[in-house]
């Protein structure tokens, strides 16, 4: 593959070269997933992994207890052949069940050779394979080095997390490039600081793009203060995700922010999972997390935050195309939405922390 930066929007093709990648391994691959389906992808997945693990090289998979853990007897294979599996956070049915199990690692990347790196949106599931999603392939060898960084930490400390305001981990840097990683904390929240900077630092234009759009107080200001100032601010959105809840209660800020100049679009062409955020054509991030208080709070999360011309020009692409394919929110339609609308809203509020 030519390019050294590679955005993808096309769950099939991402999974044709992530395989590609797989295969051609000559030394290590390491993984990190929310979820490993159990179906048609995760199983081309598992038989890729455990191929190259009985040919010598040396491979880890960190997945996600709640995301991934639906049926053990999928993956005791992998192990069985050479392969070094983890689960974070096993399902525990305990009295604090909210609080042992609502903390999930979400981050989605594959490492290849210490050279090459996916990060973005992508599970590794059959029933994605049709969502649109925005993932980035990296061949930078040292840029790789941040994440092989933050993956063996993972990897290390996978079961010993428990929530807490101490919790933090630095900012990783090379040349122009941010590897922010965010961990469970309500009060220090990695990735939210930085778009918030973002926010602040943007003359021109803001594009957001998220499948869960559920901002704070003070991120919803911010946007409405970067329009007073006159930067054009767009979300895209889907206009049904597949979390219907989280729909409803993100309905309920929509006309906050209409009424504060944000223009709004819905995506129509089935389920947009992407999570892209840019700033005048020029800073972008690419990340597994969704712009809503879950991500933001309770989850690991990976943000890589750069200037890259030859990225910026496929992502302004990428929004494009994107655009082409929504609509206008309707303010009118939205003041004037039924009593039952507002009472799911009013009576869903409170637990927007855990959608």
């Amino acid at each position: 593959m030519e390019n050294k930066y590679q955005i993808y929007n096309d769950n099939l093709v991402l999974y044709n070269d992530m395989l590609k990648d797989i295969e051609e391994a000559k030394k290590c691959i390491f993984l990190e997933t929310f979820r490993f389906g159990t179906g048609s992808i995760g199983e081309k997945f598992r038989i890729a992994l455990i191929e190259k693990a009985r040919q010598g090289v040396k491979v880890k998979v960190l997945i996600d207890g709640w995301g991934s853990n639906s049926d053990t007897s999928f993956y005791e294979p992998m192990t069985q052949y050479g392969v070094d599996l983890r689960v974070y956070r096993k399902i525990k049915l305990a009295r604090a069940f909210f609080k042992k199990n609502h903390c999930r690692n979400h981050r989605k990347i594959l490492i290849i050779d210490n050279k090459i790196t996916y990060i973005g949106s992508s599970n590794l599931t059959a029933y994605s394979i049709s969502w649109r999603e925005l993932n980035l392939r990296i061949d930078n060898s040292e840029l790789t080095k941040l994440f092989r960084y933050s993956f063996n930490e993972s990897f290390r400390t996978y079961n010993k997390y428990t929530l807490s305001k101490k919790s933090y981990k630095r900012n990783q840097y090379y040349d122009s490039w941010v590897l922010v990683q965010d961990v469970p904390n309500p009060y220090h929240q990695a990735i939210k600081r930085y778009y918030q900077m973002m926010i602040d630092r943007a003359t021109e234009e803001v594009i957001i793009e998220s499948p869960y759009f559920l901002p704070g107080h003070r991120l919803r200001r911010k946007l409405c203060e970067a329009v007073a100032r006159g930067v054009k601010v767009t979300i895209i959105i889907p206009f049904h995700s597949d979390v219907r809840l989280v729909d409803i209660v993100s309905r309920k800020y929509l006309g906050e922010l209409y009424e504060g100049g944000v223009q709004i679009r819905f995506y129509l062409l089935g389920n947009l999972h992407s999570k892209g955020f840019m700033v005048d054509n020029k800073t972008f991030s690419i990340s597994s997390s969704n712009f809503d208080y879950r991500s933001f709070r309770y989850q690991y999360e990976l943000a890589l935050i750069g200037e890259e011309p030859s990225v910026v020009e496929q992502l302004k692409e990428h929004f494009e195309a994107s655009i082409k394919y929504t609509k206008e929110f309707e303010y009118e339609n939205w003041k004037n939405r039924s009593g039952i609308e507002k009472f799911f809203e009013w009576l869903l509020v409170p637990f927007r922390y855990l959608m």
